[in-house]
């Protein structure tokens, strides 16, 4: 089974293994959503992951469940992170998808801006790899 682009934006959740400076992998899952051939994601600007794709943008991709749990193959992927402007685009096409639910779990980091100025979210395109690459 090969795991497109087309089968992953079906999916509710998306798996995003990234990887340390030792090489090993650490997954975790998160929402997404499409954009043309990009799936779009948004974390905690300190978060471990956007940490592992500063330092490497290379990633692994996979449909599963909201724990985790990998329901399809890993495909390589590149990941890098967005300026301030994208990830607010980001983040309103998350809540848009998810609704009330995204929209609750997104408030803190809103309301941390609007009080220090200062971003606590940033966005991370993921384009799959190439065939052959």
């Amino acid at each position: 089974m090969t795991t497109s682009l087309e089968s992953l934006a079906t999916g509710k959740y998306l798996s995003l293994t990234t990887f340390k400076r030792d090489g090993s992998a650490v997954a975790t899952p998160v929402w997404f959503v499409r954009e043309g051939d990009a799936l779009r994601v948004v974390t905690d600007v300190d978060a471990g992951k956007a940490k592992r794709i500063r330092n490497s943008g290379s990633v692994l991709v996979a449909p599963c469940d909201m724990r985790g749990n990998i329901q399809g193959d890993q495909v390589p992927a590149t990941a890098e992170l967005q300026d301030a402007d994208a990830t607010v685009e980001t983040a309103a096409a998350i809540r848009a998808r998810y609704g009330v639910v995204a929209w609750f779990m997104m408030r803190r980091a809103q309301r941390k801006v609007k009080k220090t100025g200062v971003p606590t979210q940033v966005g991370i395109v993921i384009r799959l790899s190439q065939t052959g690459d």
